[in-house]
């Protein structure tokens, strides 16, 4: 292990600015908003901002602030910040991202995470803090070899988890990263004390009378699943079936990456719009390391682990806990969560926020994580 911390050298910045500013800009159609896609003016707008505005100099400091380390496992490069409780019995937990995340998703609750007496809480709710960048994405750098799919990665976590000494310790993920540590669970070399997600995909199964009796907001939930399949997952098939064919669209050009993820964040928050900066910093982080295509490949690789999520649910024995953000895009159904992990022992309904809770509602999603773990420590 490496330490690591992240300096991009001056002339990439303002190679980056050079391409943003000499974008060569679509055609759209007239008063059709976000119908079609992302709004010519919001993106020049964005776009602009990037280029003149946007203080990456900024995003470094406030990652630099933690410790980070760079490993080789499994033949890949990965990235993590390691950051200990100054409680030091605090629980180990390992924080998963996916995409279009990165390690910056955590920077805000990281601290309440580790050094709760600092933010009102108690010293019993600590824990010693893991968050690496899945392989192939941000600073972990670009994978060249095929498989690192969901379960690769977890094989990966459970090594980085035991150089560093830790052999009991939780696990969260959400998007991705709640299929990396649902794959955890299913290792029988690791045994995590507890996987907490904000992410789970329920299928129904076509079952007779599996649907009977939905109450009003499980059948809208349905819905959004629907809509999701029939309207918001073009990047998602495009992803897992050629993600090579994308790949040289949004490495050659700021701007398509900025639009391609744009799109997501608008498509999968709540009403309460994020900071631009951070979505610049996920773009930011995309563009500087390459990372479009090798993090588009982890769909292609993941792509049997979707398909089969609910199956090989028995594998699963570690308590599993599920906090829902109301605004989600695609939150899950209990009854199906239930039928597919029969480990449910935790389950939170939030009013507010959606696919990203840790930028959208950290207070709440901390003190999700917190309650969870609390019986299991």
């Amino acid at each position: 292990m490496r330490p690591f911390q992240i300096a991009v050298a001056q002339d990439e910045l303002d190679e980056m600015g050079r391409r943003i500013a000499d974008t060569r800009w679509p055609s759209e159609i007239a008063d059709v908003g976000w119908e079609r896609g992302v709004p010519l003016d919001y993106l020049r707008d964005l776009a602009d901002y990037w280029r003149t505005g946007f203080d990456w100099r900024a995003v470094e400091r406030r990652l630099n602030e933690f410790d980070q380390y760079v490993t080789t496992i499994d033949g890949a490069q990965v990235h993590f910040l390691h950051v200990r409780s100054p409680e030091t019995d605090a629980l180990p937990l390992v924080l998963t991202h996916g995409w279009p995340g990165s390690v910056a998703e955590f920077a805000e609750v990281i601290p309440r995470l580790t050094d709760p007496r600092a933010y009102g809480g108690e010293a019993a709710d600590a824990f010693h803090v893991v968050v690496p960048s899945i392989p192939g994405f941000g600073f972990s750098g670009r994978t060249e070899d095929a498989g690192w799919n969901a379960r690769r990665v977890a094989g990966a976590w459970a090594e980085l988890m035991r150089e560093l000494g830790y052999d009991r310790y939780g696990a969260h993920g959400g998007d991705a990263g709640s299929v990396i540590s649902l794959e955890l669970g299913k290792l029988r070399s690791v045994d995590p004390v507890g996987i907490h997600l904000t992410m789970l995909l329920t299928f129904p199964s076509g079952a007779p009378g599996e649907l009977a009796d939905l109450s009003a907001v499980d059948r809208e939930r349905l819905g959004r699943l629907k809509r999701f399949d029939e309207e918001l997952s073009g990047y998602m098939k495009l992803q897992s079936t050629k993600p090579q064919t994308l790949a040289y669209a949004l490495t050659d050009s700021p701007v398509g990456q900025l639009a391609w993820i744009a799109e997501r964040y608008h498509d999968w928050t709540g009403e309460q719009p994020l900071d631009p900066d951070i979505l610049l910093t996920a773009a930011t982080i995309y563009w500087l390391t390459a990372t479009a295509g090798s993090s588009a490949h982890h769909y292609y690789e993941s792509a049997a682990d979707l398909r089969g999520v609910g199956q090989e649910s028995a594998l699963i024995t570690t308590p599993v806990g599920v906090a829902v953000f109301g605004e989600d895009i695609l939150p899950p159904i209990r009854r199906l969560a239930e039928r597919d992990l029969p480990t449910i022992v935790h389950w939170s309904e939030f009013e507010r926020g959606g696919h990203f809770p840790a930028l959208e509602q950290p207070d709440e999603f901390v003190a999700d994580v917190r309650r969870f773990f609390s019986r299991l420590r």
